[in-house]
């Protein structure tokens, strides 16, 4: 068995690692004058996927004078946590609170990344989580907050996050500005939206875009850093994730779904590959066999 295992070259293991982890039917690519790193929609994706995206909107001023309400029900403008009543950059997060797959996992994701840093919430850089969802309320707002704050878990620093739901005046406004795309679903209630986080600079310029639901903590530190000083980064390829919901009259899984279990499909082509290398260091230290 581990001979036959061991026939997979190195070339042989990186291509299928690029085959379970590369998005179906699109590959991230740039427009003409190189500005746009959007996914390139298809035929192959579902009609809503489509309209769906993060368009990075480097340099974009976000409007601060939007009206939205904070998770204790204060009404709140979005200045209010950007220059000059603050010098602190921000990490913008777009989801909505009865998201019933990726929202969650985006903000966990952010949870996890900031926890280890040395930078707290509130003294080094805010969180702004905002609800695309006109419906949410309050509430939820609360709700959402108490889960993630269990996941940061820094006692004091809850005041450095704010999550917040407002009119879709205010949320057209603000996903315009940074990009953010998405479609609502009427036969199923739900939002088909990408992933990701936006950092703003303490005047509320867009700064730099990470994708996903899971944020490498350096590059979210050096973002952090960047945008504190007001400087603009530069544009990232994306991979996106997208919160799309199975359709069994077709038989398609959400593609976040399909997304995530390539990621997993990767991570474990390449758990094997260590696996061969190590069996194939055994098998040649190992004393010749009787009679060879």
């Amino acid at each position: 068995m581990v001979r036959s295992i061991a026939i997979l070259t190195l070339p042989a293991v990186l291509l299928a690692i690029l085959l379970v982890t590369a998005p179906a039917g699109a590959f991230p690519s740039r427009s003409a004058a190189g500005s746009d790193t959007s996914i390139v929609p298809t035929t192959q994706m579902p009609g809503p996927l489509r309209e769906v995206g993060f368009d990075q909107r480097l340099n974009e001023q976000v409007p601060l004078d939007l009206p939205f309400r904070d998770e204790a029900g204060r009404s709140v403008r979005l200045g209010e946590y950007f220059a000059p009543k603050s010098d602190r950059p921000v990490i913008l997060v777009l989801a909505y609170y009865e998201c019933p797959m990726l929202c969650d996992l985006v903000l966990q994701g952010v949870a996890t990344t900031l926890k280890p840093l040395s930078e707290n919430a509130g003294k080094d850089f805010d969180v702004v989580v905002a609800s695309f969802d006109a419906r949410d309320k309050p509430e939820a707002a609360a709700e959402s907050k108490r889960a993630v704050m269990a996941r940061y878990g820094r006692a004091g620093r809850e005041q450095g996050w704010h999550f917040l739901t407002g009119p879709k005046a205010s949320i057209d406004a603000l996903t315009q500005a940074v990009g953010f795309r998405y479609v609502y679903q009427k036969e199923r209630n739900e939002f088909a939206h990408p992933a990701g986080l936006v950092i703003l600079t303490p005047s509320g310029k867009v700064s730099r875009y990470l994708f996903g639901i899971d944020f490498p903590p350096r590059y979210v530190r050096l973002g952090l850093l960047e945008s504190r000083e007001g400087k603009v980064g530069s544009l990232v390829d994306q991979m996106l994730l997208y919160c799309y919901h199975y359709d069994p009259a077709i038989g398609r899984y959400s593609a976040a779904t399909m997304n995530i279990l390539r990621l997993a499909a990767g991570a474990t082509v390449i758990g094997l590959a260590g696996l061969v290398v190590v069996l194939r260091r055994r098998e040649s230290h190992q004393p010749g066999q009787a009679g060879a």
